[in-house]
């Protein structure tokens, strides 16, 4: 059997079309692109409000994350070249890579194999310049901050109860909590502070919500950046800091647009990290690919019982958006290892485990159904992976009414059936669903719980109060990843820290300006 290239080398080896031959296809004129040399453009927001939605949205999702890999990316590539394949007029809209990950473990972004969005390295790396322009505003405003307090706090901000911290793009975990004002007079008071890497900015979340630079400042506007002994917050507006940040973004905030191996067109926008904010790529380049193309497929970070809820309960809703299928991604492998194999053991066959651990998908599978959406299961298939593994895995998903297509995607291209089976997700005649609020049942099999109450003024805890509420705006109660062999295969719910996964009531008018921030 021959050697499947490298990732980089396939990805190195690719012939790419000019950006601006990309734009013309997508019907782009020339003053609504700008070029960042031949392969990398930006689109103008304008271009979104001289059109409107036209195409059919599609969610890529997955089971609990393993260290053995789904390969949500690489599937939304493959899923996209294969329908074009078809003759359909498909276009992906994927999150961008963060530094950290690339030298980290988790490695690239770009997905895998033939299934790949180029140029490789420049997305991995700096691409375009947004995390950059995402890490000027956001410490913009942290210098603002000590710079207010170094000059009197007209604001009256307690320095114990700041809750704005600094951002660096790297896996740096010297700099989580550090001290601050350390250099004399001059320097500032001395006092806690803490990095936080770029896909976990505030600011981050903001822009991938933003519709337009307006919409942009208001939320900057309302970011909070601490409280007074009174605890009553100080915002970004009290500092006079949004209009410097929107200013900073006013490039960053417009669609990067790039190509896929086989030349297609892909949007690569903003890149929150889906465990502390929503997991999505930003609104304004999916309701620009959905102007331009038939198709859109994207993903959402993690599983479906986080990223999937999240893409449905806060990007769509704030955006007017209707998804009508998704696909829910699996492999062989990663299913092992719910049923309890060891990561060295997942070459050898076990039928058993498969099965067991079937148990994860199918439950994510029944977290989707609920929202209203047609799923369907694409299996990313690797060369250990057996017939009668395979087969257990469709058995278990034809009980929940789904069925599974196997993905080569990565080793064979689009010459393999993939592009045959892709064209599952292009289900007609689907009825749009809207749904007034979520079912916090879903995801964990419980219901949930209160929130406690706020502290009473006599606590000193409402830094912690602060940070659950902001922790519960994008968060659901964390769900254990069966990953070793004592763990369980269907995702358990587990309280999490705040004990907690929605608002107190009596806060609803707070919460909501939160979530919209």
């Amino acid at each position: 059997m021959t050697a499947v290239p490298t990732d980089i080398a396939i990805a190195q080896a690719a012939k790419l079309r000019p950006v601006a031959e990309i734009a013309a296809e997508l019907g782009l004129s020339d003053d609504e692109v700008e070029l960042y040399g031949k392969y990398k453009a930006k689109v103008s927001l304008t271009a979104l409000g001289r059109r409107k939605p036209k195409g059919r949205l599609v969610l890529v999702t997955g089971i609990n994350p393993t260290p053995a890999g789904e390969g949500k990316s690489t599937v939304t590539v493959g899923v996209t070249q294969a329908l074009r394949r078809l003759g359909k007029n498909a276009v992906v809209c994927i999150r961008e890579p963060s530094l950290g990950p690339v030298f980290g473990v988790k490695g690239g972004a770009c997905g895998g194999g033939y299934a790949q969005v180029v140029p490789m390295e420049d997305i991995n790396l700096h691409f375009t310049g947004d995390f950059h322009a995402i890490a000027s505003a956001h410490n913009l405003l942290s210098a603002m901050l000590d710079s207010h307090l170094h000059h009197g706090n007209t604001l009256g901000i307690d320095t114990r109860r700041i809750t704005w911290p600094r951002t660096i793009d790297m896996n740096d975990r010297a700099l989580r909590n550090i001290i601050v004002g350390l250099g004399g007079i001059n320097a500032g008071p001395a006092r806690e502070d803490r990095f936080v890497i770029i896909p976990g900015s505030e600011i981050m979340a903001i822009m991938a919500l933003a519709t337009g630079l307006a919409d942009l400042e208001q939320r900057l506007a309302r970011i909070i950046v601490g409280l007074t002994p009174a605890r009553q917050p100080v915002r970004a507006s009290d500092l006079k800091a949004p209009g410097a940040m929107t200013l900073l973004l006013k490039d960053a905030v417009n669609p990067n647009l790039v190509q896929t191996l086989e030349g297609g067109p892909a949007f690569i926008h903003c890149g929150p990290f889906g465990n502390i904010a929503h997991g999505c790529n930003s609104v304004v380049a999916t309701k620009l690919a959905l102007a331009l193309c038939d198709v859109v497929l994207t993903e959402a970070g993690f599983g479906a019982d986080l990223g999937a809820e999240k893409f449905f309960d806060i990007k769509c809703r704030m955006a007017g958006l209707n998804p009508e299928a998704a696909v829910v991604v699996a492999t062989v492998r990663a299913l092992k290892m719910h049923g309890g194999v060891k990561k060295d053991q997942l070459a050898k066959p076990d039928v058993e485990a498969a099965r067991r651990g079937s148990a994860n998908v199918r439950r994510h599978i029944r977290n989707v159904k609920k929202f209203g959406v047609p799923v369907v299961v694409a299996l990313n298939r690797f060369l250990t992976d057996t017939e009668a593994e395979l087969e257990a895995v469709r058995a278990e998903c034809a009980a929940e009414g789904v069925g599974v297509e196997p993905s080569a995607r990565p080793c064979s291209g689009c010459s393999s059936s993939g592009a045959r089976n892709s064209s599952r997700c292009t289900t007609r005649n689907v009825p749009s669903v809207r749904r007034s609020r979520p079912s916090r049942r879903r995801s964990t099999g419980r219901p949930a719980s209160r929130s406690p109450p706020r502290p009473s003024g006599r606590s000193s805890s409402s830094r912690g109060w602060v940070w659950e509420r902001r922790r519960c705006a994008w968060r659901r109660p964390s769900i254990r990843s069966a990953t070793t062999p004592r763990s369980s295969a269907r995702p358990v719910a587990t309280r999490s820290r705040c004990g907690t996964s929605c608002p107190p009531r009596g806060l609803d008018s707070w919460w909501r300006s939160r979530a919209r921030s």
